[in-house]
């Protein structure tokens, strides 16, 4: 870095009294003790990991000693002083680091990978940039309710170079959220130098891309304890009124090395000891001393004060069993618990094209939900690509209903921070090709959230998905496979207008997340009777649309139609048609009843053949109606290539170029 490093820390107090000085010094040698114990505990192997903050204990502290009780921090790994700052009980925390019950994630996840929303703290996962969207989130929900409070969110030299820091850094910058972006420059990612990392002199130097103004752009010493205290106090009140986000850089080092096992030898030689001059912990405590706050005898007692509450902590940590192992409490959390109060269609009914069916979903959602924000490029004035949300900001306004930069993990990041803040949100994937963008947030944060620290991701996503509209390989990928195989995620994938109405509107029920794929060929194709007003249509239950008694066809989506063009040209067939509706849960009952009766079954599928879900459906009928069938399970996909441009290419890859004879071929077999 250019600014040439200090020789010794210079304190100036901000007018803080004895007393607040002396909360501020037990704050700092807390998680600095813990530290101290928690190396030892490693080396006895009690814990199995620690990533060591010591050198830097002075930015944790500092920001949440600053912040009020009930403004949300996102810390990372190093960040043990925001954990304790905030109150968790030591018990607790010693049990998340060796995975007993009573840690946060049930042994579920390890050190610091959870959160606390009563002491207002939502942890990392391994990724590091997925928390800088979740905190644009979190400060959307503030700005929508004009709760006058801040947001402070962590991230580092690695974490500032992922993607994430420059979409959620973006989204903040156009929205004016009141967030804090802290980066903690301790001049390393793991072993690469920040040299290696970024070009540009500081972080704070990437302010002015963002039209971020340099009086926002912060330098701060990171290891000061006062100086990082005053400036994130000063930052906070500034945007509680004024709403913006707020780069600051705090200039530290790290002591240990990433993680111990990583250890220091990339280090330059003499590098440490220049830094362990600076000490956070030592220098203020050296300060205080001087200046007569503290003496000897009080620094000696404080000490072992902490030390009984440390060696308490674990105390009762250490007498809890380990933790017990039971498969359905295991399954039982991986979604919120929910039961529909399901809500009967009304008897009035008009005809509704499929995009007609979605949009007056939406609409009933947005009604019903008051505090539900739809989110996505280009779904404010212009309605979306697909018009789905037309009208919507007239009805519902600008704040409801938000444009959004191109950024989808910011974006299904910034809907997380909106449900831990109390919101329901839906997020538009323009194209379900386009989700891939947003796929590390999809699948480690909303399906993973409720079973690591139980809390659930009230979060919708829709999917336009599908291909035989001539759109090539990247507007239209059949790719609900990729979600199905994730636990913790729900899935819907309607074939007609009246299921994507009640189907939507009971997705918008659900607080876990769900995944909502609607066909772009059927949008403006296919049209049907739609009951007026709200209903609801219960997850898991598939529809069944045919019946006979020769085979058993299990398809959704587009799927279902090819099914019945086919079976209307062949009215000699005598078929049951399911249709799945959603996909997680699938109701598998439907799908065992109707092959246990006819003892044939094919599954039809747009998607590619290895991999789809078909795979997963055939080997559930072979385990569970094996002594029924009297062939083996046909799988009817899509050729195992992209998706191509050209239309007789695109015909001849999908589907429907083949099931037609591969049903005959099964009735006859």
């Amino acid at each position: 870095m250019s600014s040439e490093m200090a020789t010794s820390i210079k304190y100036t107090n901000p007018g803080l009294d004895n007393q607040e000085l002396i909360e501020l010094y037990k704050a700092l040698m807390l998680p600095r003790m813990i530290e101290e114990k928690m190396l030892s505990q490693l080396r006895l192997g009690k814990i199995s990991k620690w990533f060591s903050g010591i050198g830097q204990e002075a930015i944790s502290v500092g920001v949440t000693q600053a912040l009020n009780k009930d403004e949300f921090i996102l810390p990372m790994h190093r960040n043990l002083g925001v954990f304790v700052g905030r109150g968790i009980p030591l018990n607790r925390l010693f049990s998340q680091f060796q995975g007993k019950e009573s840690g946060f994630t049930k042994g579920r996840d390890r050190s610091f990978h959870f959160g606390s929303i009563e002491h207002k703290v939502v942890g990392m996962i391994s990724h590091l940039g997925p928390q800088l969207g979740i905190a644009d989130g979190i400060a959307l929900a503030n700005k929508l309710g004009s709760k006058e409070k801040a947001t402070f969110v962590f991230t580092g030299d690695g974490g500032a170079s992922q993607g994430d820091f420059h979409e959620a850094v973006n989204v903040a910058a156009v929205w004016q959220l009141p967030v804090i972006i802290g980066i903690e420059n301790n001049s390393w990612g793991l072993s690469t130098p920040s040299s290696e990392q970024f070009r540009c002199e500081q972080f704070i130097d990437k302010a002015k891309g963002y039209g971020i103004p340099p009086e926002d752009a912060i330098l701060v010493d990171g290891n000061n304890i006062l100086e990082v205290y005053q400036a994130v106090k000063d930052a906070a009140a500034s945007i509680r009124k004024n709403p913006r986000p707020i780069i600051m850089e705090f200039m530290t080092f790290r002591i240990r090395g990433h993680e111990e096992a990583s250890g220091t030898k990339y280090y330059p030689e003499g590098l440490i000891e220049e830094w362990e001059k600076l000490d956070p912990v030592v220098n203020f405590e050296q300060f205080l001393h001087e200046g007569g706050v503290i003496d000897a005898d009080f620094i000696a007692a404080t000490k072992k004060e902490i030390k009984d509450e440390i060696a308490a902590g674990l105390k009762t940590a250490y007498a809890e069993a380990l933790i017990p192992v039971d498969p359905k409490n295991e399954l039982g959390d991986v979604f919120r618990s929910f039961e529909l109060q399901e809500t009967a269609p009304s008897q009035q009914s008009k005809e509704m094209r499929f995009i007609d069916a979605i949009s007056d979903g939406l609409k009933g959602a947005m009604e019903r939900h008051d505090n539900l924000v739809l989110m996505g490029q280009d779904i404010a004035d212009y309605g979306g690509v697909f018009k789905v949300t037309e009208g919507f900001v007239d009805a519902f306004g600008k704040e409801r209903v938000r444009n959004t930069p191109l950024c989808e993990s910011a974006i299904v990041g910034s809907a997380l921070g909106l449900s831990i803040s109390g919101y329901k949100a839906m997020m538009e994937m323009q194209f379900a090709d386009f989700v891939t963008c947003g796929f590390n947030q999809i699948i480690n944060n909303l399906a993973k959230l409720n079973y690591r620290w139980d809390e659930n991701a009230d979060v919708v996503v829709r999917m336009p998905t599908g291909a035989g509209v001539g759109a090539g390989p990247f507007h239209s990928q059949s790719n609900e496979a990729w979600f199905f195989h994730t636990p913790g995620l729900k899935i819907a994938y309607p074939a007609f207008p009246a299921d994507a109405k009640g189907l939507l509107l009971s997705a918008f029920e659900d607080p876990n997340p769900v995944l909502f794929f609607e066909h772009k060929a059927l949008y403006r194709s296919v049209s049907a009777e739609v009951p007026e007003g709200y209903y609801t249509i219960p997850f898991g239950k598939a529809a069944q649309l045919r019946t006979g008694n020769e085979v058993s066809i299990i398809t959704y989506g587009m799927g279902v139609h090819w099914a019945l063009e086919v079976l209307d040209k062949h009215p000699e067939i005598e078929a049951d048609l399911i249709d799945l509706r959603t996909l997680a849960p699938l109701d598998t009952e439907s799908i065992y009843a109707s092959v246990r009766k006819t003892g044939k079954a094919i599954v039809l599928h747009e998607d590619c053949l290895t991999g789809g879900i078909g795979g997963e459906i055939s080997a559930l009928i072979h385990e569970h109606c094996w002594e029924a069938l009297d062939a083996a399970v046909v799988r009817s996909a899509s050729m195992d290539t992209p998706v191509p441009f050209a239309i007789p290419l695109e015909n001849k890859f999908l589907a429907s170029d083949r099931f037609e004879a591969q049903l005959l071929e099964l009735v006859k077999s």
